[in-house]
């Protein structure tokens, strides 16, 4: 069931003006309605399960119609897969940005993913600063997907898992819209991996560890 205006029960909302998917940030959900009726719209949920609850400032009666020709157009889809996009402590800016352009990839055909962040040597001492990256990845991914599992510790890796948004709340920040970046074979295996049903636990993969910025 679809939320509208007074029935949206969260006390705060992440608020995207549909017409052309401007974000307003967090706003109280008093607040989002009266901004969603200066504008003669309506405060729609569009992604209840996520942490605030994403809503859009549309026109509803043109949302609902436009909703009921997408699920009609759409008809069967294959299940989803579960993808996965490993990290490291320090993994520098560049990859960190084309490692969410892969998260972003595999969310925008309706897969879920999960991210691991592994731990090596005197890393271990350092949880902090690997949950610290978990939190930056999964702010970074917010309008994208959802988070169906927290960041998590277990032995010398934390994990977190994401679903997609509805593909109507969607909206990429990492895409490579300026030109090819990287070379899909200059990835290594561990680094992104496809299919992900039955992942490797540990250090046990043959990538280089990815050099130190400062």
């Amino acid at each position: 069931m679809t939320r509208v205006n007074e029935r949206i029960r969260a006390h705060r909302v992440r608020v995207i003006v549909g017409s052309n998917n401007e974000q307003l940030g967090v706003l109280a959900t008093q607040d989002a309605i009266a901004e969603a009726k200066r504008r003669g719209l309506d405060l729609v949920e569009v992604a209840a399960k996520a942490d605030p609850p994403v809503c859009k400032i549309v026109d509803y009666g043109k949302y609902k119609y436009e909703q009921s020709k997408l699920k009609k157009a759409s008809g069967a889809k294959p299940a989803p897969k579960l993808k996965e996009v490993k990290f490291r402590v320090r993994t520098d800016p560049h990859d960190y940005n084309i490692k969410l352009s892969h998260a972003e990839d595999f969310l925008e055909a309706g897969n879920k993913v999960r991210i691991q962040l592994q731990f090596r040597g005197r890393e271990n001492a350092h949880h902090n600063v690997g949950f610290e990256v978990m939190q930056r990845i999964k702010a970074d991914l917010l309008t994208m997907g959802h988070v169906d599992m927290d960041p998590k510790l277990a032995g010398r890796q934390i994990t977190m898992m994401l679903s997609p948004l509805p593909e109507h709340a969607r909206q990429r920040r990492f895409k490579l819209s300026h030109g090819k970046l990287i070379e899909v074979d200059d990835y290594e295996d561990d680094e992104v991996v496809e299919n992900a049903e039955s992942p490797e636990e540990g250090d046990s993969d043959n990538s280089k560890e990815e050099e130190t910025t400062s």
